[in-house]
């Protein structure tokens, strides 16, 4: 029989609930902004694939994802160092069995971590777009979900060694991530990184002196209506995330919702000035991607600050997204249509550092709204965050990257050049999202 587990009052099990509720909205906003900064002859394919996506990275977290994710407090395998001992891996049963499905915070956390695997299993379809296959696709995300993601919120968020850092070592809380700006973001991101630099760039993408060429996306109608979307998921993320790994009370969600909000908002703006001052007129995609990557910065410490450092987390993130986009195309040689590894990558990691230059984060063992402020250049909280980044960019992305490479080696992960030719939506899906136009780009006809 399940064992209950302590639960929340009930308006907060309510409010979680239904913020929790909210969190597909952003997977239907990344899929809506990756459609429309792709080709038109691939459209259908991205939603498609999309779809099929969120739906493997459910099964497979439900089969064995939590089971090494995990809640803290729950079964784990330790490891002994120094005297101090480091949770690594949650040890749950597989296929849920014997987890209480009954508004536990560990219930919660459950399904939190189901859609937030889906959500990062959607970001490395940005990168890989317009040549990367269904199956293989769906493969990848079997390794993230079964695999991947799991690890790293258990370190994060399960109690995990991560997580411990500030009972066994006082750095701080320990590593801090309430919304995800490295769980789902960073992994995602680097996933991203990883499939493109397999996949290779779309071929007519770079000339043979190496420059890049404009591919521009299909549909910018798509992409904004899927920023708008993003924000309600955000706001699901990071409330939830709040609640859930911080121990939020239910009004401190309104300055969560609002940071997520005035975040998103000074990136938009401010990668809008600056193409509008580089390039003379704004430019709608690196806008968009701006915006995402304000929501992504936002995440890590949504509740601990105060609205004008969420602004100036944004704005930063708004410039360090649209310089990241020219440097990973140009310098990088790193074709990524959707602009995933820097709205989702490299704002994940300004997110986390943001942590602890401007977070209010309470001392460990104090109450976790508490007043009173931790300054922001205590070594402890910059070493821990130091300490998630170094492990996500010096593990999780050689592990992705690996796994990746090897399902490259059994399973082809790109498209045949006649299938790039034809379009993804004719090559994999037998018809395309636009039959009555024709979406054939030229630069194939002048081969």
């Amino acid at each position: 029989m399940p064992v209950p587990s302590p639960h929340f009052p009930d308006i907060s099990a309510v409010l979680c609930f239904v913020f929790i509720l909210l969190v597909p909205f952003a997977a239907a906003g990344l899929a809506l902004i990756n459609t429309g900064l792709g080709r038109s002859r691939s459209a259908a394919h991205m939603m498609m694939s999309s779809l099929c996506i969120f739906s493997v990275a459910a099964l497979v977290y439900f089969i064995c994802g939590f089971a090494w994710q995990g809640f803290a407090g729950g079964p784990a395998h330790v490891v002994t160092l120094g005297g101090k001992a480091w949770n690594w891996i949650a040890s749950e049963p597989f296929f849920l069995r014997h987890v209480a499905l009954d508004g536990s915070p560990a219930s919660f956390a459950m399904l939190l971590g189901m859609l937030s695997t889906g959500i990062a299993a959607l970001i490395p379809l940005g990168s890989g777009a317009d040549r990367w296959k269904l199956g293989a696709a769906c493969a990848s995300t079997a390794l993230l979900a079964g695999w991947t993601f799991p690890l790293f919120a258990h370190w994060a968020w399960g109690g995990g060694w991560l997580a411990q850092l500030g009972a066994n070592y006082g750095l701080g809380r320990g590593f801090v991530d309430m919304g995800g700006a490295g769980v789902i973001q960073m992994v995602g991101g680097l996933t991203a990184l990883s499939i493109a630099w397999i996949l290779g760039p779309r071929r007519g993408k770079y000339q043979h002196d190496g420059m890049p060429s404009a591919i521009p996306g299909h549909n910018a109608v798509f992409v904004m209506f899927g920023c708008a979307l993003a924000l309600i998921g955000w706001w699901g993320l990071n409330c939830a995330g709040a609640i859930l790994w911080n121990q939020a009370a239910m009004g401190q969600t309104v300055l969560v919702a609002i940071n997520t909000l005035l975040s998103a908002a000074g990136a938009a703006l401010t990668a809008a000035l600056i193409t509008r001052s580089r390039f003379g007129k704004p430019d709608a995609s690196l806008t968009a991607n701006g915006w995402i990557g304000g929501l992504v910065a936002s995440s890590a410490a949504c509740a601990y600050l105060i609205p004008a450092e969420s602004f100036v987390i944004g704005v930063v993130a708004g410039a360090l997204v649209t310089f990241s986009v020219e440097w990973f195309e140009l310098r990088m040689s790193v074709d990524d249509p959707g602009g995933a590894i820097s709205a989702h990558a490299m704002s994940g990691l300004w997110g986390l550092l943001a942590v602890a230059i401007f977070a209010r984060v309470p001392a460990q063992g104090a109450a976790p709204y508490s007043v009173g402020r931790v300054a922001a250049s205590l070594p402890g909280q910059w070493l821990a965050q130091l300490i998630g980044i170094g492990t996500l960019i010096g593990f999780i992305l050689p592990l992705t990257y690996g796994l990746n490479w090897l399902l490259n080696r059994v399973y082809p992960q790109r498209v045949s050049r006649d299938g790039e030719r034809q379009g993804m939506d004719l090559h994999e899906l037998g018809a395309g999202a636009y039959p009555e136009l024709v979406t054939h780009a030229d630069e194939y006809s002048q081969r």
